[in-house]
């Protein structure tokens, strides 16, 4: 099942935010997908006691893929960790040096953009790129895991793109302003959830005006999800609906007003945007 947060087409832009459960496995048919609307106004506190997404109460009522505008599938988590270096050929690319533990830093919930959502670039940067990405989206609350446990902290997944700007990386040395502008975490277009999906090996692709830029496997990863989830829960607190973002494979490229980037992860989803000039 995919969980995602969605507007009626029929209503406005500030139109009432809703969430539902897209059933089922396949989306081949696109618009003939059925959503069914969950009661909660937030479902992440609801699976603070116990539940899972299948105990969440219905509303009955239903709507059509189609007929919805999708919204970035979690709206205000307490945070959003990422992992920067986590895949070796990355690395090399920037001629860098490889952490001996899981590099991580934070990006704020106002840096969330959904499918569709333009990224809009800063003016006082020079090169924005682009980062593909698996996302892991916790599920209950998670402190000082085990490794052995860790993805049973996971409510599931969805695609990232880890919009950077790389000028005022270095720059900075840290890494606060160059990935927490408004715009620079485009997530979606739903949550995955499935028992069966193996977050070890799935293909990490980004595309930009239909050209292939990023394609590695997870399985690339320095530090498996399993792994990260163990090390940042010794860290600080994970809650449900916060946001892990795994690191991205070699590849990224700049952006420039009037491009579309696409980023993807197999069996989890597709994530497409354009890219605006900020006016």
């Amino acid at each position: 099942m995919r969980l995602i947060r969605f507007i009626a087409a029929s209503s406005s832009s500030t139109g009432q935010v809703r969430y539902g459960i897209v059933a089922g496995d396949a989306l081949g048919d696109g618009e003939e997908a059925e959503i069914e609307e969950l009661a909660a106004n937030d479902p992440f506190a609801e699976l603070v006691t116990g539940k899972s997404v299948a105990e969440l109460e219905r509303t009955g009522q239903r709507f059509g893929l189609g007929d919805v505008r999708l919204l970035a599938p979690v709206a205000g988590p307490s945070k959003i960790v990422g992992v920067g270096k986590n895949y070796a050929e990355h690395i090399k690319e920037f001629d860098s040096f490889t952490p001996v533990e899981p590099l991580l830093f934070l990006k704020p919930s106002t840096a969330i953009i959904g499918l569709g959502d333009p990224i809009i670039l800063p003016r006082w940067s020079d090169k924005v790129d682009h980062e593909a990405e698996l996302a892991v989206v916790i599920g209950k609350t998670a402190k000082n895991v085990g490794v052995n446990e860790a993805l049973s902290y996971i409510v599931g997944y969805t695609v990232a793109n880890d919009v950077s700007a790389r000028d005022i990386q270095k720059k900075d040395g840290q890494w606060t302003r160059a990935k927490g502008f408004d715009t620079a975490c485009p997530l979606g277009p739903w949550i995955t959830i499935d028992p069966r999906l193996d977050p070890t090996d799935l293909l990490v692709t980004a595309k930009v005006n239909g050209d292939l830029k990023q394609s590695s496997s997870t399985a690339a990863m320095l530090n498996p999800v399993a792994e990260l989830i163990a090390f940042i829960s010794g860290v600080f607190t994970l809650l449900p609906g916060d946001v892990i973002l795994t690191g991205t494979p070699a590849g990224v490229s700049q952006l420039h007003g009037g491009d579309t980037v696409e980023v993807s992860v197999a069996g989890v989803g597709a994530l497409t945007n354009p890219v605006v000039g900020e006016g």
